[in-house]
C-alpha cells in the first residue's frame, strides 16, 4: 500500500506541475520555485507532515519535499541553536542532497559525450 500511496501523491504533484506548465504563462523555473516555497509553507502550517506520513517518498522526493527538508532543518536548528538556526538549519539539513546532486551531475558530465545540437 505504501508504494501505491507514494505513486498517487507523487503523480498528483507532477500532474499539478504539468497543468501549471500547460495552462499558465509561468515558466518551469517559477513553478519549481513555487513548489519549494509551497513545501516550506505547508510544513510551517503543519499540513505537509501528514502528507509525508501517508505518501512517503511521493511527498519527499519532489521539490515540495526539498522545501519540507529546509523547513524541518530550520525548525530543528532553531530549537538547538536559537535564532542563528534560521540561517544555518536549512543549509545543514539539505547539504547532503545538494552535494550528491552536484557529484552525480559532474559524474554524468564526465561519462557523457558532449556535442552540439544540430
Amino acid at each position: 500500500m505504501q508504494y501505491l500511496n507514494a505513486f498517487l501523491l507523487g503523480g498528483l504533484l507532477c500532474a499539478v506541475g504539468q497543468i501549471l506548465i500547460d495552462k499558465t504563462m509561468l515558466t518551469p523555473a517559477r513553478i519549481l520555485v513555487s513548489y519549494v516555497v509551497a513545501g516550506v509553507l505547508l510544513t510551517a502550517l503543519g499540513l505537509y507532515k501528514p502528507l509525508v506520513n501517508w505518501g512517503g517518498a511521493g511527498a519527499i522526493v519532489p521539490l515540495t519535499g526539498f522545501g519540507y527538508a529546509l523547513a524541518q532543518g530550520v525548525e530543528k536548528a532553531v530549537k538547538t541553536d536559537g535564532w542563528q538556526g534560521i540561517f544555518t538549519g536549512g543549509l545543514t539539513a539539505t547539504a547532503g542532497g545538494v552535494a550528491a546532486a552536484i557529484f552525480f551531475a559532474f559524474l554524468a558530465a564526465l561519462l557523457s559525450k558532449p556535442g552540439e545540437k544540430t
